[in-house]
C-alpha cells in the first residue's frame, strides 16, 4: 500500500491546458501592374490598398507601373505580375499568340477612342468632318477603328486628310491650330488639354458609330485562376469594392493616388478629370444587370470581330475564351 501510494506521488499531475490560438496565415503578396504610368484611372487601386479592402482580404498589394498594355500583358505571361490593368484588345492580341492571360473583370465597360475637336472650329456633328485635316500619330491604335465610323457616320472619307505627327506633338500641334481635330482618348486627352491652356473639346466618340468593345479589364495568369482561384477571387473582390468606394467618393481616391505619386494641384486636378470618365463607363449597354466588373459576351464578340476585320487577328479562339466570370460577385455590399 505504501509503494502504491509513493509511485502515484511521483507520477507527474497533467494539467488541462488549452493551446493559443493559431496564428493568422500571412498575407498572400501580389502585384497589379497598371498599363501605364500612374494616372487617375489607377485611383481605384490606391483607394482599395487605403481602405483596407485588400487587407481585409487578406492580401498585401504592391501597385506597379507598366508601360504599355501589351507590354503588361506579357509580365503576366511571365509571371512577373500577378495581375495586370490592361487593354482589352491587347489581352486578345497577346492571348491570340499563346500568351496563357484571361480576363477577370471588366472595369472600362466602353473603348474611350474618339474624334476630338477644337470647340473654336465649328464642328458640331460628326458630318462637319468632311472636309477636315486631324491630326493623328503613325501606328496608333485609335486609327484601326477610324474606318469603322466612317462608314457608320456616313463621312467622305476620301475629303478627310489625317495628319501623323510625332505622339509628343501631338496635344501642342492641336493647341497650335496645326488642324481642328485630333485623334484620340477621351479618358485621358480632354484633361491634357485643359492643362495645357486649351478648352474642354468637342468629343465624337467611336462608341457612338459602331465601335463596341470594352476598354480595360483586371487580367492574370491562366495558372492562377486553375491553381489559386481564391487568391483571384479575392484580389477582384477587393478591387471592385475600390471601384465602387471610388464612385461614391472620387475624391477620396484622387488624394489616394496622389498621396502614392506626389501629385501636385495641377496634376490631381487633372486625375479626378480622368477617373471622372473611367467611373462613367463601368457598364456598357449590354450589362443591362448593371453588375460591376461583369465581361459582357456581346461586348467581348464585339471586341474580337473588330480585331479581326480591322487589325488582322487571327485565331479560332471565341470571345468567351478570352475571360472568365467566375470570380465577379454577384452583388457588393
Amino acid at each position: 500500500m505504501c509503494i502504491l501510494v509513493v509511485i502515484l506521488l511521483a507520477m507527474p499531475v497533467v494539467v488541462s491546458l488549452s493551446l493559443p490560438p493559431t496564428q493568422a496565415a500571412a498575407p498572400d503578396h501580389v502585384s497589379i501592374r497598371t498599363n501605364w504610368l500612374w494616372y487617375g484611372s489607377h485611383a481605384i487601386f490606391f483607394l482599395a490598398k487605403d481602405r483596407g479592402y485588400y487587407k481585409a482580404q487578406s492580401m498585401d498589394v504592391d501597385i506597379k507601373q507598366g508601360n504599355g498594355s501589351s507590354n503588361v500583358a506579357r509580365l503576366i505571361a511571365n509571371k512577373d505580375s500577378t495581375f495586370g490593368y490592361i487593354a482589352i484588345s491587347a489581352l486578345m492580341n497577346q492571348a491570340a499568340q499563346g500568351a496563357p492571360i484571361i480576363g477577370v473583370a471588366t472595369i472600362d465597360a466602353t473603348g474611350t477612342e474618339a474624334v476630338l475637336c477644337r470647340p473654336d472650329s465649328g464642328i458640331q456633328k460628326i458630318q462637319d468632318l468632311n472636309g477636315k485635316e486631324i491630326l493623328t500619330t503613325a501606328g496608333a491604335g485609335v486609327n484601326a477603328f477610324w474606318p469603322v465610323v466612317v462608314k457608320n457616320a456616313g463621312l467622305n472619307e476620301s475629303s478627310i486628310k489625317l495628319v501623323n505627327v510625332a505622339e509628343n506633338a501631338l496635344i501642342p500641334s492641336y493647341l497650335k491650330g496645326m488642324a481642328p481635330c485630333v485623334l484620340g482618348g477621351f479618358d485621358n486627352q480632354p484633361a491634357e488639354i485643359e492643362a495645357n491652356g486649351g478648352k474642354p473639346p468637342v468629343i465624337f466618340p467611336y462608341s457612338d458609330y459602331g465601335v463596341d468593345q470594352p476598354g480595360y479589364a483586371i487580367a492574370t495568369h491562366r495558372d492562377l485562376v486553375t491553381g489559386q482561384p481564391d487568391l483571384v477571387r479575392r484580389f477582384v473582390y477587393a478591387t471592385l469594392q475600390g471601384v465602387k468606394a471610388a464612385k461614391a467618393d472620387p475624391d477620396a481616391a484622387v488624394k489616394a493616388l496622389a498621396d502614392w505619386s506626389s501629385l501636385d494641384a495641377a496634376g490631381t486636378k487633372q486625375a479626378r478629370q480622368v477617373l471622372d470618365v473611367t467611373l462613367s463607363i463601368l457598364y456598357s449597354k449590354n450589362n443591362v444587370q448593371k453588375r460591376l466588373g461583369l465581361n459582357v459576351q456581346k461586348d467581348w464578340a464585339s471586341a474580337l470581330s473588330l480585331l479581326k476585320t480591322y487589325r488582322g487577328l487571327e485565331t479560332n479562339m471565341t470571345a468567351d475564351q478570352f475571360y472568365t466570370n467566375r470570380f465577379v460577385p454577384a452583388s457588393l455590399p
